[in-house]
């Protein structure tokens, strides 16, 4: 199950859980984005074509940042014009989430949610009731011997004749 959808200009293949990177666009305060320019269905392998009734396809904003910067050079030979600019392109990541056609419905797996990582603290603190007291103490560490030094070269004076 695919769509082909139109968003800032271009045309992306989606399928549910895929994750695309738009133009960035405002976006409602629930983070849910509806791309209402689908050109394309697929319900089946081998089977594509417009939707004739109404076709939605639904993400959820995963992201939002800038692209690798562009340089533009402008240059014009033999009158010393040089003109350098650089861009960069701001972007939303979109993860789709569900694509609606002819009453069907396809969904996307829900992601599982990421445990947050422990305190450093806490995990400090964990790792001090384990090992035995010895363990903390402080190993000599040996002591680097200074380079000899360099004897200073005589200068070497030329006899006069």
């Amino acid at each position: 199950m695919y769509a082909v959808i139109r968003a800032g200009g271009k045309q992306y293949r989606v399928a549910p859980g895929d994750v695309i990177r738009v133009e960035r666009f405002a976006t409602g305060t629930d983070g849910s984005v509806d791309f209402p320019e689908i050109l394309a269905v697929s319900g089946g392998e081998g089977k594509i074509g417009k939707p004739e009734s109404e076709a939605h396809v639904l993400g959820e904003v995963v992201e939002e940042g800038r692209g690798a910067k562009i340089l533009v050079f402008h240059y014009k030979r033999k009158k010393q014009y040089k003109k350098l600019r650089g861009h960069r392109q701001g972007y939303t990541a979109v993860r789709i989430t569900e694509i609606n056609f002819d009453g069907q419905s396809f969904k996307a797996p829900e992601l599982a949610k990421k445990q947050p990582k422990p305190k450093k603290a806490a995990a400090a603190e964990h790792e001090t009731e384990h090992k035995p007291a010895a363990a903390h103490a402080k190993k000599g560490h040996a002591q680097k011997k200074a380079a000899p030094k360099k004897a200073a070269k005589k200068s070497s004076t030329k006899k006069k004749k």
